[in-house]
């Protein structure tokens, strides 16, 4: 599924191109007014290209429906490959932490509205610093809710648990109250923070990604974990990660 998610804008290209063969040979025929096979391999272009921008047959019922329908298919054809092409450069483009980085010093608002600074548990506490999509959405809550269940496991291993979106302190607030969330909740507002942690986005880039990080005392990202339908393997992975550490 995570593979599906990530690579939507080229399977999208490649479904929609198959057919691609079938309705251009089918397109010449009727522009070269042929049946035969041959027409498909000889290297006669400009007629073809005449009769996909212009009405060379305006009497011809048939040519001009599958001309407008052929146009449509290469238009749709066309966006999904510049999509693919801009997705696929902006996620290698942007600059992702990794294991052994450092974590980008950084300051939010809490679900209080309280100026919270990462620069003031650095080197007290291991962190567990969670992105999510959206605040009381279907899977953000259930994950949000196993950190929550968890919060107690995650003291004894001296971490604290960071949840961060873009949404609203109100939001945050009234989402943490609605599922009793006893953990912080920070305000990224435009993504500042996302994008500085280089949290790639899901499904054509319309959803903000779903990644976990832990991190160290020496303030060092040590496990990242991103996956945005294993909403619970966040929690258990983040701890199976802490309890190593001892």
């Amino acid at each position: 599924m995570d593979f599906i998610i990530k690579n939507i804008w080229l399977i999208l290209f490649v479904i929609w191109g198959l057919p691609l063969g079938f309705y251009r040979s089918k397109f010449r025929k009727i522009v070269y007014q042929t049946d035969s096979w041959t027409i498909n391999i000889k290297p006669v272009f400009w007629k073809e290209l005449r009769g996909l921008f212009g009405n060379i047959y305006p009497d011809n019922r048939k040519y001009k429906k599958f001309r407008n329908f052929y146009l449509l298919y290469l238009t749709i054809y066309l966006i999904l490959f510049i999509a693919y092409l801009s997705f696929d450069t902006n996620s290698n483009n942007m600059k992702k932490l990794a294991v052994g980085s450092t974590v980008p010093k950084f300051e939010l608002k809490d679900q209080h509205g309280q100026l919270f600074s990462l620069e003031s548990v650095l080197g007290k506490k291991n962190l567990v610093i969670f992105f999510y999509p959206k605040d009381d959405s279907p899977g953000c809550t259930k994950q949000a809710c196993s950190f929550r269940d968890q919060f107690e496991v995650f003291a004894d291993e001296d971490a604290m648990i960071i949840g961060i979106s873009g949404q609203s302190v109100k939001s945050h607030l009234e989402f943490a109250q609605k599922h009793r969330l006893n953990y912080t909740l920070l305000s990224d507002e435009g993504n500042k923070v996302r994008k500085q942690f280089g949290v790639p986005s899901d499904l054509f880039g319309l959803i903000p990604g779903r990644v976990t990080y832990v991190i160290d005392k020496q303030g060092k990202v040590i496990y990242m974990f991103n996956s945005q339908v294993q909403t619970e393997k966040h929690v258990t992975e983040a701890l199976r990660i802490l309890k190593e550490l001892k």
